[in-house]
């Protein structure tokens, strides 16, 4: 089969998050082709690993779970797959089975790693999950995770912000507003503050990260007749490498500082690490040159930065245009597969 006809065959496979356990049953059968690979199954995760005796591992990672939708749409074209999860990320994930399965042998050991549950919450992610049964099949002296970057290496990561806003009012009849406080109100001017915030721009490692900041949850109003005494919003900051939660966070409440009162609350309900770009990494370093392509920001979040926590230097690196990612519309080339293969087999050895 075609390498578009290898990723058909996976994005037909639903594995929405938390049903990734039939496409994890696949990828172990197809990586026990290999005999020169370990591989062990943990839930719903499949590691494999060569087992010599190099002095340096190198991991590739790829998460299983696609965001809802419906497998049956999918369609293929001669240099073309369309369909859920085509672009992020089973065009890639086909490729590292490919690879994986090549029987030749590199002058480094190599971790694979498919996990499930990446597309939600991150305290539920299979990659965490492995980390906690088992954290030693997750040593590595880099790491390359191949969410879709157009075959261009996207480094690090920004990290993510959620927080819940409460504004405090005070009740009246909608007759006699003067008489009370309209939280609603007070909300409308904080949005409003939000609305025209101007991202923050921060260039490392020769890579520019721009912050972003968001409302993307508002809640109000107690009846027709009443003027509300409580507004609820949600933001989400996205917040370039240099700054820590702590600053961040800092940084928020005194952007916000005017539109909050003593009685009002913001409190964290989110947050993901974000991870430096580690391009002067020797790895890393090679991976870009092999790409022939400058490198740019990750401007998401990923599970690099869970590398990152665990001591790997990890960078982003896949097939399939990250714009397109989550759209119903999303698809992959046979080219940016077959440069993926490439690089990721030449960056291998």
């Amino acid at each position: 089969m075609s390498r578009l006809e290898e990723a058909l065959a996976l994005v037909r496979i639903d594995s929405v998050s938390g049903n990734e356990t039939a496409l994890a049953s696949v990828v172990e059968r197809a990586l026990r082709e290999n005999p020169h690979l370990e591989v062990e199954r943990i839930g719903d995760n499949v590691v494999a690993r060569t087992t010599g005796l190099h002095g340096t591992r190198l991991l590739v990672a790829g998460h299983l779970d696609t965001v809802p939708g419906d497998v049956t749409t999918a369609t293929l074209e001669p240099d073309r797959l369309t369909g859920l999860g085509a672009c992020d990320m089973k065009g890639s994930l086909a490729v590292m089975l490919e690879v994986a399965r090549i029987d030749k042998p590199r002058p480094v050991e190599v971790t694979w790693v498919f996990y499930a549950r990446e597309e939600i919450a991150r305290a539920q992610s299979g990659l965490l999950e492995i980390g906690e049964l088992r954290p030693d099949l997750l040593q590595a002296d880099a790491a390359v995770l191949a969410e879709p970057t157009g075959g261009v290496v996207e480094a690090g990561c920004q990290g993510t912000l959620r927080v819940a806003i409460q504004l405090r009012g005070r009740r009246a009849h909608t007759a006699r507003p003067f008489m009370g406080v309209n939280a609603v109100h007070r909300l409308g001017a904080l949005l409003s503050h939000v609305s025209a915030y101007v991202p923050r721009v921060v260039e490392l490692d020769g890579v520019s990260y721009t912050e972003q900041l968001q409302a993307v949850a508002v809640e109000g109003g107690v009846a027709p007749n009443v003027v509300p005494d409580l507004a609820r919003c949600t933001l989400n900051h996205r917040v370039a490498p240099d700054r820590t939660r702590g600053e961040a966070m800092a940084w928020l409440v005194e952007y916000l500082g005017d539109y909050l009162d003593d009685d009002d609350a913001i409190d964290v309900v989110d947050w993901a690490p974000s991870c430096p770009p580690e391009l002067s990494n020797d790895r890393l370093d090679a991976l870009v040159r092999l790409s022939k392509s400058p490198p740019r920001a990750k401007v998401g979040w990923t599970d690099v930065a869970t590398f990152r926590e665990l001591g790997i230097a990890a960078t982003n690196f896949g097939a399939g245009d990250p714009l397109l990612a989550h759209r119903s519309d999303e698809f992959v080339t046979s080219e940016e597969l077959d440069q993926f293969a490439t690089v990721l087999d030449a960056w291998l050895g």
